[in-house]
């Protein structure tokens, strides 16, 4: 990690009590790091400044990924009410919940693009029996698939159909590439667990997708894409950075399983990631790709 990372970088633990932690996003406004605890179903804050760490929403709809959109407002996932909504003053407000084959599974992460659309990923995990993550419900529309969002035309299309559980994912910095994870491992016996790669077409079309990055032990969950297009991913006992031609890089170990990453501090080199019970940081020398509007 050593030209990924400063001299001085020590990984920190600087919050912890989750029961299973998610969804990190940077708040350049506040200079905080807001992320869920889905089980507890909670949101938090952990300030930059004074090292606090604050309940922000309780309950929360059982909210999982989240970003900022072109105005730097959150958009985030919704297990509970199985749509994508943003935050408002007056809480959280729904954008959609369903498109033309019915209601989504439970909306998981999500990106927003350049032109201020949204592509989100909709397995399973918040309706299962368990109510762990959720409410238990059944799915409406036989699969699980990667949507795009236009606000401006209401309506939420899939792009991508052939996975099992989609997962966390990115863009390419150039937008020509969709990265998604695929987690259909976790309950489908010999299921995949990797990222996929998509070209994108101008019409939002998302093909030739093929199997890129496997990250071992465990698998890739949430993973974002820094500026000289690497992939930096979660794994079950590390931060693993793969080449944008998907040969590891680096492998940053975590002393628990990693759930998610987000790029933040005032120069967005700073790296928080989410893992299991606790949030961690790290000094890097690089940035994500979206900054600052991820």
């Amino acid at each position: 990690m050593t030209q990924l990372l400063p001299p001085e970088a020590v990984l920190e633990r600087v919050s912890t009590g989750c029961a299973w932690g998610e969804g990190p996003v940077w708040l350049p406004g506040s200079r905080r790091v807001r992320w869920s605890d889905i089980p507890n179903d909670r949101i938090l804050e952990f300030d930059e400044a004074t090292g606090a760490t604050e309940v922000f929403r309780f309950p929360a709809g059982f909210s999982n990924g989240r970003t900022l959109d072109r105005q730097g407002r959150v958009v985030q996932c919704s297990h509970g009410r199985r749509a994508i909504e943003r935050e408002s003053p007056d809480g959280a407000q729904i954008l959609v919940q369903r498109w033309a084959g019915g209601r989504f599974n439970s909306p998981n992460d999500l990106v927003v693009a350049r032109d201020g659309s949204i592509w989100f990923s909709d397995p399973p995990y918040g309706i299962h029996e368990s109510g762990r993550e959720g409410h238990p419900g059944r799915p409406e529309y036989g699969g699980c698939y990667v949507f795009h969002f236009d606000e401006a035309v209401g309506e939420a299309v899939p792009v991508v159909t052939d996975m099992v559980h989609p997962n966390g994912l990115a863009f390419s910095p150039d937008e020509s590439v969709l990265y998604v994870a695929d987690t259909g491992y976790l309950q489908v016996p010999d299921g995949p667990a990797c990222i996929r790669a998509y070209k994108v077409l101008d019409n939002f079309e998302c093909v030739d997708g093929k199997d890129f990055i496997s990250v071992r032990p465990g698998a890739t969950d949430g993973f974002r894409v820094d500026v000289e297009g690497r992939i930096w991913s979660s794994s079950a006992d590390s931060i693993q950075v793969f080449t944008p031609a998907g040969d590891r890089l680096a492998v940053l170990p975590v002393p628990e399983k990693v759930s998610n990453l987000c790029f933040g501090g005032d120069d967005g080199r700073t790296l928080y990631i989410t893992a299991s019970t606790s949030l961690y940081r790290i000094r890097t020398v690089t940035t994500d790709a979206q900054w600052p509007s991820s």
